[in-house]
């Protein structure tokens, strides 16, 4: 496959939505890609070719849900469709079963966003406006403190990935609000 098809939005998204019907989960897949483009262009990396392995770190999830087929579907099902090795271990490493070891930056920026992305959606549905312009760092804290709220997400992830990023928790949180605000349309935010 040529390099192109990679960095290709509209080629990753046309996958995206092949295998993925539900609303929430292309949601999500936006969120990520939105956090993980806004880093790309902070680290000075390849956004689309960032963007595009957000937009793919969960294609899979909806046909192949349980721990024995995501993502390794999905990384045959790219294999398959020509896309490289870095493309492919980037995804595979957002799951921390697969192993696979988070040693670049993109595997690093894609785990620390994966959670926290989900998190601050499931933050701003619960605002009265269900407004992202709304959510502050500060009710993004709040609510990781309180083990029964969006109970599925891994606050553990969510620090580790801060953590393994080098940034700060509250600098980071702010930042994938404020890279979220730029999609808000599209997230229905």
């Amino acid at each position: 496959m040529s390099e192109d098809k990679m960095r290709d939005r509209n080629y990753c998204l046309s996958i995206l939505k092949e295998y993925t019907k539900s609303e929430s989960l292309l949601k999500h897949a936006y969120a990520v890609e939105a956090c993980v483009r806004a880093y790309a262009e902070k680290f000075g990396e390849d956004v689309d070719y960032w963007g595009n392995v957000a937009l793919l770190h969960d294609f899979d999830y909806e046909k192949y849900p349980t721990a024995e087929e995501h993502p390794y579907k999905g990384n045959e099902i790219l294999k398959e469709k020509g896309f490289d090795e870095e493309f492919r271990d980037a995804i595979m490493s957002h799951a921390d079963y697969t192993g696979v070891p988070r040693d670049t930056l993109l595997k690093k920026t894609l785990f620390a966003c994966d959670e926290l992305a989900g998190f601050i959606t499931a933050v701003t549905l619960v605002r009265p406006n269900k407004d992202l312009n709304e959510v502050k760092v500060k009710s993004v804290k709040k609510k990781l403190k309180d083990k029964a709220f969006a109970r599925a997400v891994s606050r553990e992830d969510i620090y580790k990935g801060a953590e393994e990023l080098g940034v700060p928790l509250e600098e980071h949180i702010e930042f994938c609000i404020e890279a979220m605000k730029k999609v808000k349309g599209e997230l229905g935010l």
